[in-house]
C-alpha cells in the first residue's frame, strides 16, 4: 500500500495531484478521488456546455503535467493516492449528463466499474502509456466509456 507523503499537504502541485488531499485516504483512493470530484461536477454543470468541456480539457491539460511532476518526485509511477485523473475522468463522465442526485450516483459507479475493471483498450493504454499523460489516459478512457453508457441510458428514456 502506497502512504501518502507529507508533501500532500506541503506542496500545492502534490496536493492538487491528491485530489486535493482526496487521495491521501489511506483506503480506495481512487474511490475518495472520484467522490471529491462530484461536488466540483456539481459547479462545473451550472456552466454552459462549451464552458464544460473547455474546464474539463484544461483539467486534462493540466493533469498530464500536475500527474507527471508528483510521480517524479515520489519516484512512484502513478502513485495510488494520485487522484486527479479521477477528478478528470469522472468529469468526462458527466458530460451534458442532468444534474441530479441519481445521475450523479450512476456516473460515480459506472465510472469506478470502468477504472477498476479497464476493459480493452484501457489496460494495454495503462501499462503501455507512461508519465502523465499515462496516469491520465487510463481514466480519460473509463471516463469515456462511462459516459456512453449514462448517454444511453439517457438517450433510451431510464
Amino acid at each position: 500500500m502506497n502512504r501518502a507523503p507529507a508533501s500532500v499537504w506541503r506542496n500545492p502541485i502534490h496536493f492538487l495531484a491528491f485530489g486535493l488531499g482526496s487521495g491521501a485516504a489511506p483506503k480506495a483512493p481512487g474511490t475518495f478521488g472520484t467522490l471529491a470530484a462530484v461536488p466540483l461536477w456539481y459547479l462545473m454543470a451550472q456552466t454552459s456546455l462549451p464552458v464544460y468541456l473547455v474546464l474539463t480539457l484544461a483539467a486534462f491539460v493540466i493533469g498530464i503535467w500536475l500527474c507527471g511532476r508528483t510521480s517524479r518526485d515520489l519516484g512512484v509511477h502513478d502513485h495510488g493516492g494520485i487522484v486527479w485523473d479521477e477528478f478528470v475522468g469522472y468529469w468526462i463522465t458527466m458530460i451534458a449528463v442532468p444534474v441530479d442526485w441519481i445521475w450523479a450516483l450512476l456516473g460515480f459507479i459506472l465510472f469506478r466499474l470502468f477504472d477498476i475493471w479497464k476493459p480493452w483498450p484501457i489496460r494495454p493504454v495503462d501499462r503501455r502509456v507512461h508519465g502523465g499523460l499515462g496516469i491520465m489516459l487510463d481514466d480519460v478512457l473509463a471516463g469515456v466509456f462511462a459516459a456512453l453508457v449514462l448517454q444511453g441510458l439517457i438517450l433510451f428514456g431510464c
